[in-house]
């Protein structure tokens, strides 16, 4: 046995008169509070219009303060992926939840745009470690042979986010304090929380090598490099229409359904979040190129509708171009991420993800980021449509990959066993355990990481087609 290694269980033991919570219970809490960091990340996207009112800022400054969440979070991945590992779950689960909680803070006395661009940083940094963390955890705390974490950590990545934003529109529509009540409620929840984690025992283990862990590896092993490339084109699409929907998507539903209330705009961010993880939870047993292939196809009906809805002002066809999109969003997502990580070994699979995941993250950020500084200059309206043909453009680039690049046996044989899920696009990665334990091999493999955040165990998906 490795003496460097500290058991948990062992540290344990050494306590003496200290009850802890029972495994089932530190399971469905941590799995709460993992749903509740991603339900507060898109907590603000209903208020920034609110917000622009208040503090009298552009289109531009909207983006930007959305952007940085986006950067922040995937710094912290990058360099605090796996700190975990080294330090114990717990500490860091805490030091999220913290972060978290201080992001609600500032937002409760934000009174210009620099405290925004503060709160989401904030926000950024705790999602980063502690949806990691806490996705580790889970599945050191499932049951033997189980895949509850997987399905916990997919289902609740994106169910948060499409809750997050739902539920503010109403409470800024429906109840008192339109900016302050829901950051109340999450500081209480984030609070209960801290506490609650240190009810609990420390599910993983500790060693050192916790500074040399903060250095990223960032690699695409060869047999991937043309299925890597291939993807770019979709996991753009995906990953952009995300960043626009949560960041511009509020302003564009009020727009085309000409009303002032500000639940239109959690619907429209509902419809694709919610629909995107229903239909990876729903067809998550087909295989990857058909997913992709099925997603992308979605994905290009719905942003055709969507284009034409913007066209003509249609506020229902958007609602259904809007639905029609999100089943592609999250079909697409999950075929081009299988195919790709599928091919690689499981000591590859820490710089792949680094590499998946930089392309994805940018691609979230900045075409916003564009697109805010042309609504400032052309207008919402005309920028939506420029917006949405270059999505059409990428993902009908992606299909033609996809049908003209022929199909042979992979450069390596894939891991055989059953498929699991991924998380939710533009929400996290899956955490390199999960990635390992579902193929066999050690769930703390002590390979040098990157990017391994949410904890989905997912992805690897063992289909290549």
């Amino acid at each position: 046995m490795d003496t460097n290694i500290v058991s948990a269980e062992a540290r344990t033991g050494e306590r003496s008169g200290r009850r802890m919570l029972p495994k089932a219970a530190a399971f469905w809490i941590l799995a709460g509070l993992f749903l509740m960091l991603f339900l507060a990340s898109a907590a603000p996207s209903p208020l920034y219009r609110v917000y622009q009112v208040q503090f009298r800022f552009s289109a531009s400054t909207l983006t930007a303060v959305f952007a940085v969440y986006v950067l922040v979070l995937l710094v912290t991945l990058l360099f605090f992926g796996s700190v975990s590992d080294h330090l114990g779950r717990r500490p860091v689960i805490i030091t999220g939840l913290l972060f978290s909680a201080a992001g609600c803070a500032v937002f409760l006395g934000a009174h210009g745009v620099g405290a925004l661009y503060a709160a989401r940083s904030l926000q950024g940094i705790a999602t980063g470690l502690g949806s990691g963390a806490i996705g580790a955890a889970l599945i050191e705390l499932q049951p033997s042979h189980s895949q509850r974490a997987s399905t916990v950590t997919s289902a609740f990545a994106e169910e948060g986010s499409a809750l997050g934003a739902l539920i503010t529109s109403a409470l800024v529509v429906y109840a008192p304090a339109p900016t302050h009540l829901i950051w109340w409620v999450l500081l209480a929840v984030f609070a209960i929380g801290v506490v609650a984690v240190l009810a609990m025992a420390e599910p993983g283990s500790t060693r050192p090598g916790a500074v040399a862990s903060l250095w990223p590896r960032i690699a695409v092993p060869r047999p991937a490099r043309g299925t890597f490339a291939g993807a770019v084109p979709c996991r753009i699409a995906v990953w952009a229409l995300g960043g626009l929907y949560l960041s511009l998507g509020p302003s564009l539903g009020a727009e085309l359904t000409g009303s002032a209330n500000l639940l239109w705009g959690g619907v429209v961010i509902f419809l694709l979040a919610g629909t995107g993880g229903a239909a990876v939870f729903l067809l998550r047993d087909i295989s990857s190129r058909a997913a992709m292939l099925a997603g992308c196809l979605f994905l290009l009906a719905g942003v055709a509708v969507t284009f034409g809805a913007i066209a003509t002002t249609t506020s229902a066809a958007f609602l259904a171009g809007t639905g029609v999109a999100g089943v592609g969003f999250g079909l697409a997502y999950l075929g081009s991420f299988r195919m790709t990580v599928s091919l690689a070994t499981p000591r590859e699979r820490a710089g792949l993800l680094a590499a998946i995941f930089i392309v994805a993250y940018l691609a979230f950020s900045i075409p916003v980021l564009i697109a805010g500084v042309a609504t400032t200059r052309f207008g919402l309206h005309s920028t939506a449509l420029a917006y949405s043909a270059s999505i059409a453009v990428l993902v009908a680039a992606a299909v033609g990959i996809l049908v003209l690049r022929p199909v042979g046996a992979p450069a390596r044989p894939a891991p055989d066993v059953r498929a699991v899920m991924p998380p939710g696009p533009c929400t996290v990665p899956p955490c390199l355990q999960a990635l390992n334990s579902a193929d066999g091999s050690p769930a703390r493999s002590p390979v040098r990481r990157s990017v391994t955040a949410s904890s989905s165990p997912a992805s690897h998906a063992g289909d290549t087609q």
